[in-house]
């Protein structure tokens, strides 16, 4: 049972986010009150197809600029820090240097596939890399981005000669940059992401490395999620560090202690699928075993789905029709509530994931639906989103897995036809906070519930700042009747992914 440890009304906890999009910083009271919060645009660049980066400085830039406002305003209100937290992509990765702490490789973000030939001539050892990892096979986790990173680029292979090469998971690298004591270590969930890491022992795996022709003397040392990180210097102040976590791990803590009964759909620029577990899952079939969070006193478990796909298959289509991704994103409620036989969208942007695992699948209009402009378009990639999920919730379902309801949050889970399709389809509720932030709503949950204390706060305390919005299933022929077309044409295309 958890037991929430509060500090003074006053008291915050300052929950960074850094994802694909924006970097956020969000304070919270010990009641899961907002107190503050400010955000950045960041970038990536696609030079080649299946090569997806982001610029270190950037990343670091946009992360300063976001804790220095938050800090402003909270001390402008004589509101103090007691604890931070940083939430990163779990399988982005960045090479830098020990010593300086300088990048030596862009941040090679978890979309990118370029080592896709390196997944493929290994696959005889897929079965034993589950075992090993809980994971897919698959060249969006880091082993096969690192392994290509020091094929091309000689000044690695210069700084690991001389003892000086650091690499591992984004969240590594900017704890190595933000924090005074320039630690090199990884948190089990964003290690867990390179493919490297031994499920069981929660350390690197000395096969693997082999087999990736890696050594281990680069890669972090990994710690607990909850752990003495170090000290944030921002403006005259020491803020301890005391949280790291991937991005999909956190939003699950959102609404405090997780549910084995509830399954969490976070929607960003992918979509992940998590189901909390007691225990680690035993069969996975083609979903992932993930370690949801690991501190002194536990180890939780998740049965995991992921889409890649999401926002950035928005932006896809955007790009596609020569308009502006955030126009399009705000005319989709009204394209949604009016849609009526949009076509189907067989999504594999950045590479079909759970539960096919096909990275060389290509994404396709299908079916006959009339409404073929980009309205109609716009809604098929929703709905693709929506059938994916559902898919995914079937496999948890058949592996004796009893969700009885859904959770949502995420950019898009802002979209009231996105939630109402998914009630309707699966049968199931779903609920949506009015703050759709979880994941740093579930990192400053985190914090308080690792933070010294006295007086017990229970979770209910937590909850009842919590707005929701509920979406109870409906009737929905034509939406089932597509699901089952969108259902035939997916088998069809992985006949023949490319």
């Amino acid at each position: 049972m958890w037991v929430m440890s509060p500090r003074p009304a006053h008291d915050a906890v300052l929950a960074i986010d850094q994802g694909g999009h924006s970097t956020r910083c969000l304070a919270f009271d010990a009641c899961g009150r907002l107190l503050a919060e400010h955000r950045e645009a960041v970038s990536e660049t696609r030079p080649a197809p299946g090569f997806v980066e982001q610029d270190p400085a950037a990343l670091l830039a946009s992360l300063h600029a976001t804790v220095d406002t938050v800090f402003t305003q909270l001390a402008e209100r004589d509101i103090t820090v007691c604890a931070v937290g940083l939430a990163t992509q779990r399988s982005s990765l960045c090479c830098w240097h020990r010593d300086t702490g300088a990048a030596l490789s862009p941040v090679i973000s978890w979309q990118d596939t370029r080592n896709r030939e390196l997944c493929d001539a290994l696959q005889a050892h897929a079965e034993d890399i589950h075992a090993r990892t809980g994971l897919m096979l698959s060249p969006h986790y880091g082993a096969s981005k690192l392994r290509w990173l020091l094929d091309h680029l000689p000044s690695l292979e210069a700084a690991h000669a001389e003892g000086k090469l650091c690499a591992g998971p984004l969240a590594s690298f900017l704890l190595a940059r933000l924090l005074r004591n320039t630690p090199c270590v990884a948190d089990p969930t964003n290690a867990a992401r390179t493919l490297l890491l031994n499920r069981e022992t929660l350390d690197w795996d000395s096969h693997l490395l082999a087999l990736f022709r890696l050594s281990a003397d680069i890669l972090p040392r990994v710690v607990n999620n909850v752990a003495d990180f170090g000290a944030l210097p921002v403006g005259h102040a020491d803020l301890p560090l005391r949280l790291c976590i991937g991005d999909q791990s956190a939003a699950v803590f959102a609404w405090g202690e997780p549910r084995t009964d509830t399954v969490c759909l976070n929607i960003g620029t992918g979509a992940f699928v998590l189901l909390p577990c007691d225990r680690a899952p035993t069969d996975t079939d083609g979903l992932l075993n993930s370690t949801l969070v690991r501190t002194a006193h536990i180890h939780l478990h998740a049965l995991e789905g992921t889409i890649n796909g999401a926002a950035s298959a928005l932006d896809w289509l955007a790009a596609r029709h020569d308009t502006d991704s955030g126009k399009l994103i705000a005319a989709l409620p009204g394209w949604l509530a009016e849609a009526t036989n949009p076509p189907l969208f067989l999504n594999g942007i950045s590479g079909l994931a759970a539960p096919w695992w096909r990275a060389d699948f290509t994404s396709r209009f299908a079916g006959s639906g009339s409404e073929s402009s980009l309205a109609g378009e716009a809604v098929a990639v929703v709905e693709s989103i929506v059938f994916l999920a559902w898919t995914i919730i079937r496999r948890m379902q058949a592996l004796g897995h009893g969700p009885r309801a859904i959770r949502v949050s995420g950019g898009l889970g802002r979209l009231d036809g996105l939630c109402q399709r998914l009630a309707d389809l699966g049968g199931l509720p779903v609920t949506r906070p009015t703050e759709c932030e979880a994941t740093a709503r579930g990192s400053a949950w985190l914090l308080w519930q690792h933070g010294p204390g006295e007086q017990a706060l229970t979770e209910t305390d937590w909850r009842i700042t919590e707005s929701t919005e509920e979406f109870i299933p409906q009737e929905n022929p034509p939406l089932h009747g597509r699901y089952r077309r969108w259902s035939m044409e997916m088998d069809k295309a992985l006949e023949n992914p490319a």
